[in-house]
């Protein structure tokens, strides 16, 4: 194995280190605009002191807002969000991401480095990996 592979640290080099975010009060409509527009499926909920407090997914807004006919323009983040959020050490393996998004039947983990989060880790980005690294 070449050091640092992708082979070696695959989390690393799958998540996105980019971390969008809304507050707890943010309505479910703008955080849906903020998904669509940078074109990825979960944020993370952010409290005002800079602590993570649960990830809002486009599968929270279909199943609590949409299939529950909520009205979409009165509905909080707070009120739809995962919390608290599942999380992975960066060191992990891709097949225990796998295994951990299936066991807890979601679509985006957190990604941390020595307890602090440092990227977000798609069901996406675990595919786009197994095709071009490994076998599931």
């Amino acid at each position: 194995m070449m050091s640092g592979s992708a082979i070696q640290r695959p989390l690393a080099v799958m998540m996105s280190r980019r971390i969008l975010t809304a507050s707890p009060s943010t309505p479910v409509v703008q955080a849906a605009r903020t998904m669509c527009d940078a074109k990825i499926g979960a944020l993370l909920v952010l409290e005002e002191d800079g602590r993570y407090v649960g990830i809002v997914s486009e599968t929270d807004l279909v199943r609590k807002v949409l299939a529950a006919e909520r009205e979409v323009s009165q509905v909080l983040v707070s009120e739809v969000m995962m919390a608290p959020i599942i999380t992975i050490e960066i060191d992990r393996s891709a097949h225990e991401a796998s295994d951990l998004m299936a066991e807890r039947a979601i679509r985006h983990l957190a990604v941390t480095e020595d307890g602090r989060i440092v990227g977000i880790l798609s069901v996406r980005d675990l595919l786009r990996y197994f095709k071009n690294w490994g076998r599931l």
